[in-house]
């Protein structure tokens, strides 16, 4: 399968998956007044936008929106995010990434929000491939699929939707 690509999913499906999963949690927060959306920098943070506009339409919650931004590479939690911890402290917070691997990603997102208190934390990814190496469980998904090591998904996403792909190499 090498230099190849598999369609996994359009436009039209993408925007499905989003607004599940933007129902799914309007009911796990159905009677909060507000959450705040933390996005993993870059496609992460660009699936919270998608989502705050669907939320914005179908509740009248406030979004509190947070850009998380890791060193991927590091072999430890290095974080930088747009919002000091007043901004989450004490709320419901909703940590999103496009693609769950390893979970190391998302382990290192968690990190951000371990030393402040908060009412419940829970994760979104667009696709899980099902390789966890970290204790991660995602509460909401859009696509759960098995692929072997040596395939990568990537997913295109723009703000806008224009460009929503997301394909298996």
């Amino acid at each position: 399968m090498a230099g190849s690509q598999l369609l996994i999913l359009d436009k039209k499906q993408i925007q499905q998956k989003i607004n599940r999963i933007a129902y799914q949690i309007l009911e796990d927060n159905i009677n909060e007044k507000e959450i705040v959306l933390a996005g993993i920098w870059d496609r992460g943070y660009k699936l919270a936008l998608r989502l705050k506009k669907v939320l914005a339409k179908i509740s009248d919650m406030k979004i509190v929106m947070l850009k998380i931004e890791l060193e991927r590479k590091s072999s430890r939690l290095i974080a930088n995010t747009d919002l000091d911890e007043s901004h989450w402290k004490n709320k419901v917070v909703i940590l999103v990434d496009d693609v769950l691997n390893s979970g190391k990603t998302l382990a290192y997102g968690l990190g951000v929000f371990l030393n402040t208190p908060h009412k419940k934390i829970r994760t979104v990814v667009l696709v899980d491939r099902s390789h966890k190496i970290f204790p991660i469980a995602t509460d909401f998904v859009g696509l759960q699929m098995s692929t072997v090591l040596k395939e990568h998904v990537d997913v295109v996403m723009d703000v806008e939707g224009e460009e929503d792909r997301v394909y298996l190499s």
